[in-house]
């Protein structure tokens, strides 16, 4: 039977990172591709006794259902920590939990965008934005990064002259894919300018608190009067990926609207989950768990960026990061980094090509993620070490 796939469906291509997956199957590969914390970092302990309280005392609210804007708790301790401890949110903003930071971005979009409409991003941008983006039919348009972030000058160009543009998607705090943190000075000029255009923002905001070494950043959030951010988190990088617990802090209007999207998705996200994320914020210390999350990652951040240094040719340049999971490497204009990423990969490394994260998915890109929380610190050195050979071959 021929099947007649939707065209918005039909035109889209698999995630280059959940190919990538495919290859870990083999256990002599070391993966650099992925987006996780160190899963020693997991509070496993923590988890499995709140999990049996959870069971043993309300095992009623677990199992059933639940109300789509999420587990009210879970909603008040979230609004209450963004707005005590990073002054983010207003008594006009409302919070729900969404399965994953990924759904709220989708959530978000189904609710703003008509097909045709556009969107601006990084560039190079999130690869799950990009292709939630591209499933309701929206027009993407990136702006060029500098090691301060988004480009305000180019991101005005766009914005007097493109039209139907709805909102700029950022992940200004150790950016996915290139690890760069946004200054404040063009945090601040972003919101003027989406201010001045009549546009929104979608503040993608899920390694914030994976800081290794500087001084925080206030979000975009925290200085919006108005309404006009979206602001989505995660608990995902700071607990567990697996449970997939984001949520999304919006102006009530906004929320009112995703909470409709979200009854016709999913229903709600998953109790039992919200449940112990809850209950784990309430019995423990949460920061003093992603302190010891920073002291851990920093380690391997390090290693990999002396690794990189010790073994790689100097012409290929790399971010470095002051947070966040991924190291961005560029080889010299002219080369293209998803050929040097299927050498890599026949020399039993995984890394992720730069061409999947651009907004014209038949460009070419230069550059190259490397993730550092995952490998051990024996197979960081391996890894560095088998690039360095495969990007001197390549650069011949």
């Amino acid at each position: 039977m021929e099947y007649k796939i939707a065209d918005h469906i039909a035109a889209m291509k698999p995630s280059a990172i959940r190919e990538i997956f495919k290859v870990l199957v083999d256990p002599e590969v070391i993966a650099l591709s992925a987006g996780s914390p160190d899963s020693s970092a997991y509070p496993v302990k923590e988890m499995a006794e709140v999990g049996d309280e959870i069971f043993a005392n309300e095992f009623v609210t677990t199992l059933g259902y639940g109300t789509t804007e999420g587990y009210t708790p879970l909603r008040e301790q979230t609004k209450k920590r963004l707005r005590e401890k990073y002054q983010t949110g207003t008594d006009d903003d409302d919070v729900i939990i969404t399965t994953g930071g990924q759904q709220t971005i989708s959530l978000f979009t189904q609710t703003m965008i008509n097909k045709g409409d556009v969107i601006v991003c990084e560039e190079p941008s999130f690869i799950g934005a990009l292709n939630a983006f591209r499933s309701f039919g929206a027009q993407l348009k990136g702006v060029p990064m500098d090691d301060d972030g988004m480009r305000m000058d180019l991101l005005e160009e766009v914005l007097s002259t493109t039209k139907n543009v709805k909102f700029i998607y950022v992940i200004p705090t150790f950016q996915n894919p290139s690890g760069r943190t946004m200054t404040l000075e063009r945090r601040k000029q972003l919101l003027e300018l989406a201010k001045k255009y009549d546009v929104l923002i979608l503040e993608d905001n899920p390694y914030f608190e994976l800081r290794y070494e500087g001084e925080p950043v206030a979000t975009v959030k925290s200085m919006d009067t108005e309404g006009r951010v979206v602001y989505a988190g995660s608990y995902s990088k700071v607990l567990s990926p697996g449970m997939r617990i984001g949520f999304c802090l919006a102006n009530k209007e906004i929320i009112n609207r995703m909470v409709v999207c979200k009854q016709v998705s999913d229903v709600h996200t998953n109790m039992y989950f919200q449940m112990l994320v809850s209950k784990y914020l309430d019995k423990y210390d949460l920061d003093a768990h992603i302190k010891e999350i920073c002291e851990l990652h920093k380690i391997k951040r390090d290693a990999m960026l002396k690794a990189l240094e010790k073994y790689v040719d100097p012409r290929v340049t790399f971010t470095h990061p002051n947070g966040g999971l991924f190291i961005w490497g560029e080889l010299p204009k002219g080369y293209d980094g998803f050929k040097l990423c299927q050498e890599i990969t026949k020399k039993k490394v995984a890394c992720v090509p730069g061409n999947a994260f651009l907004t014209d998915e038949n460009g070419v890109s230069n550059g190259f993620r490397l993730n550092f929380s995952m490998p051990s610190l024996e197979n960081i050195e391996i890894a560095c070490q088998r690039i360095g050979e495969t990007v001197a071959e390549f650069l011949k």
